[in-house]
Order: C-alpha cells, then sequence, then structure tokens
C-alpha cells in the first residue's frame, strides 16, 4: 500500500499531462485529475504526493524545455537535464504546497483543488509569469474551448479541479455534481454560435514560413538560403486573391536592422511593394539590443512602424542573475546578440495597411492573456514567432495551441507566422482555419476571418476566477471552524 501510494500520483501526474498538446487526450486527463486529487487527499503526507503528482505532470507536459540546449549540445547539453529537473520540480513545488495546505480543509479533495486552482493562477503572474501547461489547457483541444470567451483558463481549469474533487469525494451526489460541472464548459461551449464565416471581400494576408532549423539558422552557410526561401515565398503567385500584405516570422530579417539598407529593397520587390511585417533584430541608440518587429512599406522597404519585443523569455532572451550565470559560461541561449536584449515598452496597435489595426504579438508574448485588455480592440492578432529553439514536438505544438486559446478568449482572429511552423489563421473561436505543418518551407494565403464582439473574458480578465478561488478558500475557512481534523484516511 504504501508504494501504490507513492506510485498513484505519479501515474495520475502523467496521465493528466496528456490532456496538452501534443497529445490532446482531454478525455485521459480529466479523470487523472480525479485521482491524482484522490490520492493527495488520502496521502499521509499530501506534500509529498502533491510534489509527485506536479512534478510527474511537469516533467512530461514541458519536456521540451531541453531542446534549447540540444541546439549546441556540445556546449549546452550538459545543461538539459538540469533545466527539466528545476522546472519540473520548481513547479512541482507549488502543487505540493497547495495539496498541504488544502489537506486541512474538511473537505480534503475539495480544498487540495481550491489550492491548485490558486497557485497556477500566482504561477501565471509571480515575477515574469509562466501561464504554461495549466489545468485549464486540456480543454483548448475539446468542444469546451470556446467557453475560454466567459472565464479565460483559470475558469476552465476551475471546473477541471473542482470537478474532480466531487469525483474524489464520497457520495452518489457529490459525484454526479462533479460529471455535471465537467459538463458545464462543454455544454456552454457547443451552445454557442460558431464564429462568423470569413467575407468574400475580406482583406488576404500572406504568411511566410521559411523553416529555418535553430542550428542553421544563423550560419554563414545557410543564412542566404532561408532568405531566399522567404523572399521565393514572398513572390509567389497568388492562386485567389492576392494579399495585400505579407507577414514573415520572428527574427527573419538576415541583417541587423541598421544594416539591411540592401536586403529591405529585395523584401519589398518580393512583395511588389505590399507592406511587410518582418520580425528583426536591432540596437536601439543606448547600443542596447532589442528583438523587434518592423513594418516595411513602399519600393525600397522603408521602416514605417517599430514594435520592440517586451515580454523576454528568462534564460531565452535574457538572464536573471546575469553577471552569476556569465561567468559559469551560460548566456542567453535564445538572442544572437551577446548580452540578451532588453525589453521594449509595451503593447502597441500598429495599422497594417489593407487590414486595419492589429495587435503584434512576437513569441512568448502570446501566452498571456493580459495583453487582449490592456489597448483598445484590434481587427486581428498578428503573431511573428520562432519556434524552431523548442524542436519539433510539444514545445511548438503548445505555442499553437495557446494561441487558439488566446483567439477564444478575446473573440479575435489569430494569424500566426512561425519560422519552423505551424503558421496558421485562427478564427474568432479559435478554430484552425489553414496550416502548414512543422519544418515545411512555403507560405499560407489567408483571408482575415472577422472578430466578435468583446467577450466577457476581455471585461473580467483573471478578476471573476480570483474572486471564486477567494470565496472557495473563505467558505473552506468557515467550515473547519468548530470541526476537529479528522485523520487522513477518514477525510474524502
Amino acid at each position: 500500500m504504501r508504494h501504490l501510494a507513492l506510485f498513484l500520483p505519479v501515474v495520475a501526474g502523467l496521465a493528466a499531462a496528456l490532456g496538452q498538446a501534443p497529445w490532446e487526450l482531454w478525455f485521459v486527463a480529466l479523470p487523472a485529475y480525479a485521482i491524482g486529487i484522490a490520492a493527495m487527499a488520502r496521502a499521509r503526507r499530501p506534500f509529498v504526493a502533491g510534489l509527485l503528482f506536479g512534478t510527474a505532470h511537469f516533467a512530461l507536459a514541458l519536456h521540451w524545455i531541453v531542446e534549447p540546449f540540444l541546439v549546441d549540445a556540445a556546449a549546452t547539453g550538459w545543461m538539459a537535464p538540469i533545466a527539466l529537473l528545476a522546472i519540473s520540480l520548481g513547479f512541482g513545488l507549488f502543487w505540493a504546497v497547495a495539496a498541504s495546505l488544502g489537506a486541512r480543509a474538511r473537505y480534503r479533495a475539495f480544498g487540495i483543488a481550491v489550492g491548485i486552482a490558486a497557485v497556477e493562477l500566482v504561477r501565471s503572474y509571480l515575477l515574469t509569469g509562466f501561464p504554461w501547461a495549466l489545468p485549464g489547457h486540456i480543454l483548448i483541444a475539446s468542444p469546451a474551448l470556446p467557453a475560454a470567451s466567459l472565464v479565460g483558463a483559470h475558469g476552465l481549469g476551475l471546473a477541471v479541479l473542482l470537478g474532480g474533487a466531487l469525483l474524489a469525494t464520497r457520495g452518489a451526489a457529490a459525484r454526479a455534481c462533479g460529471f455535471a460541472l465537467w459538463g458545464l464548459p462543454f455544454g456552454v461551449g457547443l451552445a454557442m454560435p460558431p464564429a462568423p464565416p470569413v467575407a468574400a471581400d475580406a482583406p488576404v494576408v500572406r504568411l511566410v514560413q521559411p523553416n529555418a532549423p535553430q542550428h542553421q539558422k544563423w550560419d554563414p552557410d545557410f543564412i542566404s538560403v532561408f532568405f531566399r526561401r522567404g523572399l521565393e515565398a514572398t513572390a509567389a503567385p497568388a492562386l485567389g486573391a492576392p494579399p495585400v500584405a505579407v507577414i514573415w516570422p520572428e527574427t527573419a530579417l538576415p541583417e541587423l536592422l541598421r544594416y539591411s539598407e540592401e536586403v529591405r529593397p529585395r523584401i519589398a520587390a518580393a512583395a511588389g511593394g505590399r507592406p511587410v511585417m518582418i520580425g528583426a533584430q536591432r540596437f536601439d541608440d543606448d547600443r542596447r539590443p532589442r528583438n523587434s518587429l518592423v513594418l516595411l512599406t513602399g519600393p525600397e522597404g522603408e521602416v514605417a512602424a517599430v514594435h520592440d519585443k517586451y515580454r523576454l523569455v528568462p534564460f531565452g532572451e535574457y538572464l536573471p542573475f546575469e553577471s552569476i550565470l556569465n561567468a559559469m559560461g551560460i548566456g542567453a541561449f535564445a538572442a544572437q546578440l551577446a548580452g540578451g536584449y532588453a525589453p521594449g515598452d509595451g503593447p502597441i496597435l500598429l495599422d497594417l495597411p489593407g487590414v486595419g489595426r492589429v495587435l503584434p504579438l512576437i513569441c512568448y508574448e502570446a501566452i498571456f492573456p493580459q495583453e487582449l485588455r490592456r489597448l483598445d480592440r484590434p481587427r486581428v492578432i498578428v503573431h511573428l514567432t520562432n519556434d524552431a529553439w523548442f524542436g519539433t514536438d510539444a514545445g511548438p505544438q503548445q505555442h499553437l495551441a495557446l494561441a487558439r486559446l488566446r483567439a477564444a478568449e478575446s473573440g479575435l482572429p489569430f494569424l500566426r507566422a512561425a519560422n519552423t511552423g505551424v503558421s496558421a489563421a485562427i478564427d474568432a473561436r479559435g478554430t484552425i482555419l489553414a496550416s502548414l505543418p512543422l519544418g515545411q518551407a512555403g507560405h499560407l494565403d489567408v483571408a482575415v476571418p472577422p472578430a466578435l464582439p468583446a467577450p466577457l473574458y476581455i471585461v473580467t480578465g483573471d478578476w471573476a476566477a480570483l474572486a471564486v478561488i477567494f470565496g472557495l478558500i473563505a467558505a473552506l475557512g468557515a467550515q473547519n471552524r468548530g470541526f476537529p481534523v479528522a485523520p487522513a484516511r477518514n477525510r474524502p
């Protein structure tokens, strides 16, 4: 029995991770959460059970985190297992604390579920925040996705966790309520009307996918190869309505922006004078390097607008504790320029000629839902990314899934140009309308889907989930008053 008590949380954590992309087995992950919560609720040491459950979950869900270290395996490959252990154990500690504190409630399973919901909300905002592989994300590939427009990922996560807690509780009524709670987002999602059809006269945008593997992307022998691919994709004749604009992925400009006088006219010529949005690296006036997006217009590819990435990837684009890590020979992996990037000032809206106002996002910025609420409502979200750093499996697929979630939460269409894929057009309900697969060079001409009216989540954000969590914590605390704490084996 002692070995089973240790084995069960691990298996449940691994099964719960299967709800994340690329597996998207939400029907496996849902019961796995119920089993994991039950195992923690009945454990003599809930902290240990929570640590096992959470660590196993994050080790599988975030196993792609080793990929950046393997791009130059001879130099940094030794850090790959350390990074995976650190992130899975670190995030597992969040769930361990939640299990330990939640187990003090009169109804242990319910307390643990509320605790995990609370720490996942904290994890999404603490320091820079990392809202990735959340419990609610297992429903992205399910019919429940449109319900995110009302409650967001944390609202979906509450349904997953609280439904699992009720199923882990003794009594037919509690379990019936658990199934009902799981079914609620599905019912809401199925009841919501689909996104409106794309208008016949909708502007067409071309998404360019050069497919430059990271270990070759900045190799002098291959830079011209990938740039030529981008030019050919840009100049390719349209099979339908001609595109009004062209979008290249993150860091696709082969030169620093200030030295790009020769390459920008070539891009403009390939685009036939149409505006081109492209990722570039540049130095600011203060000599600080930036990961930027630039809008090129006119026959010479004049720089009409610049947006600097403002949410940088920790350890990838900037180094916390930089002086210490530099002394160990560790640099910012994803930053080609020495020392990493400096952050931009924040989100902006750009006017993309022929399309209208767009919200530009660069790579990592697309995982944060709060950016959708900081500005006036755009016509479409445009996402430039280089997912080559994260291999060809779970990392890029999870990033794509989060783009679908952002579209559903905001009621806005989402256009995504990804270096190695997946480039895609996503409608305002989160449905992928067209895409280019991973590892394939080419282009995708997509008509811009229509937007929906601003949904409830854009108004409330995560405040609604926070209020529910605080309310449940208060209710559990009130229930505990006057009741003795029962041994773990006697409590659900």
